[in-house]
């Protein structure tokens, strides 16, 4: 790293970019995801350099980033590029809630934002502690959040946890805690088994279609279908696990299952 704290750093996903918004650190951002929505004027002032799987590896080297920060084993590839060019790059790899606050606080610690990235923490911690209190007590719907159609992938470990903490049961628990996508497949019969009260989707760059799920064969035996309970939750606010997730994406969780 040429410098620290880095002061010109390229994020290759959304999560990093709101992170440093909220941490006030945004100046010190210079390239971002495609991805990248929040705060929506994000796309006005920042130079998109990568899709998710893909990035603009030249574009990426002209901005002569001091840092660039990757997420998850499906971006390995796009960081070995740039390591091989002599880039310094951070790649995260949260999974869950805890891995989630961590990664604010290790982010907030990288840019001298120590102290501002612990308040943000504690902020959300207390909210989720405040909205899981407000769950106690009450009947929980059996949930199963679709991540993609086809094939079926019911959801990730923080999407599993923020559906537990808004009052709903996971359908899944069982393949919640599975890193990698292939090991969260389900077949349709396991999700008539479950017998959902809910369904939320959300398939990252397609919209959902809740009549398509509905229509599936045998599913109208599923009682979030006969009670017309599918619900979309958009990608940005739920499939970036960041503080998207932990603020608007919880709120429309727990929004569904009101």
């Amino acid at each position: 790293m040429r410098r620290f704290p880095p002061e010109r750093i390229v994020c290759l996903t959304e999560e990093t970019v709101e992170t440093l918004y909220l941490l006030g650190a945004e100046d010190r951002i210079v390239g971002v995801s495609g991805y990248a929505v929040r705060p929506k004027r994000v796309r006005a002032e920042k130079p998109r350099v990568s899709a998710f799987t893909s990035a603009d590896i030249p574009k990426i080297l002209a901005l002569e980033p001091d840092l660039v920060l990757t997420f998850s084993d499906l971006q390995a590839d796009i960081a070995a590029a740039l390591l091989r060019e002599g880039v310094t790059v951070m790649g995260y790899n949260q999974r869950d809630v805890a891995g989630i606050l961590a990664m604010i606080r290790h982010l907030g610690a990288m840019v001298g934002q120590s102290k501002r990235a612990a308040r943000l923490v504690h902020h959300y911690e207390q909210r989720l502690a405040k909205l899981e209190a407000k769950a106690e007590g009450r009947a929980r719907p059996t949930v199963y959040f679709e991540e993609w159609d086809e094939p079926m992938i019911t959801g990730i470990g923080w999407v599993s946890e923020l559906i537990e903490i808004a009052g709903g049961r996971e359908a899944f628990p069982e393949l919640a805690g599975k890193d990698k996508a292939k090991d969260r497949f389900v077949t349709s019969q396991q999700v008539i088994a479950a017998a959902p009260d809910v369904i939320l989707a959300s398939w990252c760059g397609k919209k959902v279609r809740p009549e398509k799920i509905a229509a599936r064969a045998g599913w109208d035996s599923i009682p979030a279908v006969r009670e017309g309970r599918i619900v979309e939750i958009k990608s940005p606010l739920i499939l970036q696990p960041g503080p998207a997730a932990l603020t608007d994406g919880l709120d429309a969780i727990a929004a569904a299952l009101a």
